[in-house]
């Protein structure tokens, strides 16, 4: 039986719909695969943390201001010499050289200020030319960048975490320390150190300049291996000296090493030392004994190469012995 065109164009739109209807009731009539909310995690970099650490300071705070002020006073450490003479004869770097030329400009315009009231102090951490010219980074007979080594080496080699606690025996002017104090948290790194101009050039110049005040390093002056100011619970990840047991005397070198035992954490922790270990090559034969006395043990001696200049460094790593 034929139907009329318009009821036959009804009944093909009637068709259409429930057909279109059908399509979109599909996903509900049978589950789908559930799908991620959210985009799949980022893998982290061997030895990173999984947690956020705060974000880096820009800016030093007022706080930041009074504590490197205290730092300086608890230490002791005078206000830096006017005279270039006297601040010359208390260098007693490697191979010492000036800038010259611009320690001269600095003092002729009293600073880098070339306005009429030059005279007045417009800083609040006033800084002298030497430290400004930064002739302290001549002082180890190498390039400064060579500190730069040594941190990638220290730190690849304990594979060091930003809680991890450091402590350096004669950080000097911080070539070395800088980049542990910007790599650990807060608080992180300590350091001893016996000589008064690398102190006011750590202090007064390379935190400040580099940005690190708020990263609080904890930084002594002495030269008497008494690590007891550090706090009797301390205990350390790892504990270093670069090039620092040549300059002591063999016997505070013992003291020194027996102390820092207690400090050395039982399963991580690890001392370094660099260079040689002329304590130890003088009495080859005691060395072992003196060192299982004193609760240390010899893992063994690494050669590390500078990656920009022609330079190496080997170094003596020790940890607590194994009862």
């Amino acid at each position: 039986m034929a139907f009329p065109s318009n009821v036959s164009a009804l009944l093909l739109f009637a068709s259409a719909s429930a057909a279109l209807n059908l399509f979109l009731l599909l996903p509900s009539l049978f589950p789908s695969p559930s799908c991620p909310t959210s985009s799949p995690p980022v893998p982290t970099k061997v030895g990173a943390r999984s947690d956020h650490r705060m974000p880096e300071q820009i800016f030093s705070t007022l706080d930041d201001i009074k504590w490197i002020r205290a730092q300086i006073h608890g230490n002791s450490l005078p206000d830096p010499s006017n005279s270039p003479h006297v601040w010359h004869s208390l260098r007693k770097g490697i191979n010492p050289r000036t800038r010259e030329q611009q320690l001269e400009d600095l003092l002729r315009f009293k600073g880098i200020s070339h306005y009429e009231d030059a005279g007045n102090i417009h800083t609040a951490l006033p800084c002298p030319g030497e430290l400004l010219v930064e002739e302290h980074h001549s002082n180890y007979g190498e390039p400064w960048a060579g500190g730069r080594d040594v941190f990638e080496f220290l730190g690849s080699a304990i594979s060091l975490q930003p809680s991890d606690l450091v402590l350096e025996i004669g950080c000097g002017t911080l070539r070395v320390g800088l980049h542990f104090i910007r790599y650990l948290d807060s608080g992180h790194y300590s350091c001893l150190e016996r000589d008064e101009l690398s102190l006011l050039a750590a202090l007064r110049y390379e935190l400040p300049s580099q940005g690190l005040l708020h990263k609080r390093p904890f930084i002594l002056k002495g030269d008497d291996m008494n690590f007891s100011r550090f706090g009797d619970d301390s205990s350390y990840d790892l504990i270093y000296a670069s090039a620092v047991f040549l300059h002591i005397p063999d016997q505070l070198v013992w003291v020194g090493l027996e102390r820092l035992a207690l400090k050395l954490k039982p399963i991580k922790g690890r001392i370094f030392i660099s260079h040689n270990i002329k304590f130890c090559s003088r009495i080859k034969k005691e060395c072992p004994t003196k060192l299982e006395k004193i609760g240390l043990e010899y893992v063994g001696n690494h050669t590390h190469d500078s990656l920009l200049f022609n330079h190496y460094e080997i170094w003596y790593e020790f940890r607590r012995r194994v009862k």
